[in-house]
C-alpha cells in the first residue's frame, strides 16, 4: 500500500508509503492519498489526524518527475479532478497535523501547507524549486506561504529554490515545534490526542471559522465570526458551559508545571 492508515483510539496516523523514492507523489500516490484523507473524514470515531511519510529521508520530496517525464504535466493535471489530495486533506473535517520527518519539496511542501498545523524533526527540510524546474504551483503554495511567514520570505523561497532547515522555519513560524526524530510521531500524536479530547462539534465548526475567516479580508472576517458566534452561541445553554468551564480549569491545573 502506498498510503497507510493506523487508528490509535480517537487519532488516524496517514502515512506515505514509498520510502524507497523519497515519498514521491506518483499518480497512485496521490489517488491513494486522496482516498485516505476523505475515509479518515468520514470516520466518526477519527476526530485528529497526523500525516507523515515513511523512513527517515523525506516527508514527500514532491510530484514524482520521472513519471512527469513520461506522461506529462497535462495527464497530472487532468487526474486532479478525480483525486487532489491537497484538496482532500484541506477539505478534511478534523484537524491535520504534519509530521515533517524530512524533505517536503516543491509540491511535497504543498502537501504540508494543506495541513493544519506542523511539528518538524530535526531533519525536516523546506524547498519551493518551481521556479527551478519550469512549472507553476497549483496546489496552493505562490498563496499559503506568503501569508504564513511573510511576502519577502516567501519570495526568498520561491525565487531561489535553496533549503529552509527546521530550525529557521520554526522560527518564521512555518512550523510550531521542532522534536526530534524519534519522537516527532508521538509528539504529533499527543497534540493529536489534545484536539480529540474537546467536542468534535465544536472543533469542527471552529476550524471551519478560521478557514473561512482566513480567506477573507479582515472586515469580512469578523463579520462573519460576528454571525456564526451570534448563531450558534444563542443555542448554548448555562448549565452546559459551567460544567464545561469546571473540566476546562481541572484541566489547566493538571498541566501546570
Amino acid at each position: 500500500m502506498l498510503v497507510t492508515i493506523e487508528r490509535d483510539g480517537a487519532v488516524a496516523v496517514v502515512t506515505l508509503n514509498r520510502p524507497e523514492a523519497m515519498n514521491a507523489l506518483s499518480s497512485d500516490l496521490r489517488a491513494e492519498l486522496a482516498r485516505a484523507m476523505i475515509e479518515v473524514d468520514g470516520d466518526d470515531a477519527i476526530r485528529a489526524v497526523v500525516l507523515t511519510g515513511a523512513g527517515t529521508r523525506a516527508f514527500t520530496a514532491g510530484l514524482d518527475l520521472k513519471e512527469l517525464g513520461i506522461k506529462g504535466l497535462g495527464a497530472a493535471n487532468a487526474e486532479e479532478a478525480a483525486a487532489n489530495p491537497v484538496k482532500a486533506i484541506e477539505q478534511c473535517r478534523k484537524p491535520v497535523i504534519g509530521a515533517i520527518n524530512g524533505v517536503a519539496i516543491t509540491g511535497g511542501f504543498e502537501v504540508a501547507l494543506a495541513c493544519d498545523v506542523l511539528i518538524a524533526s530535526e531533519n525536516a527540510r523546506f524547498a519551493d524549486t518551481h521556479a527551478r524546474v519550469g512549472v507553476m504551483p497549483g496546489w496552493g503554495l505562490s498563496q499559503k506561504l506568503s501569508r504564513l511567514i511573510g511576502i519577502s520570505r516567501a519570495k526568498e523561497l520561491s525565487l531561489t529554490g535553496n533549503f529552509l532547515d527546521a530550525e529557521t522555519a520554526c522560527r518564521w513560524g512555518l512550523v510550531n515545534r521542532v522534536v526530534s526524530a524519534d519522537q516527532l510521531v508521538t509528539a504529533a500524536k499527543a497534540l493529536a490526542r489534545d484536539m480529540a479530547s474537546a467536542d468534535p462539534g465544536m472543533v469542527q465548526a471552529y476550524k471551519a471559522l478560521i478557514d473561512e475567516g482566513f480567506a477573507l479580508p479582515f472586515g469580512e472576517a469578523m463579520a462573519r465570526e460576528h454571525a456564526v458566534s451570534s448563531a450558534r452561541n444563542a443555542r448554548v445553554e448555562g448549565a452546559s458551559v459551567e460544567e464545561r468551564r469546571r473540566a476546562v480549569m481541572e484541566r489547566g491545573r493538571s498541566q501546570q508545571g
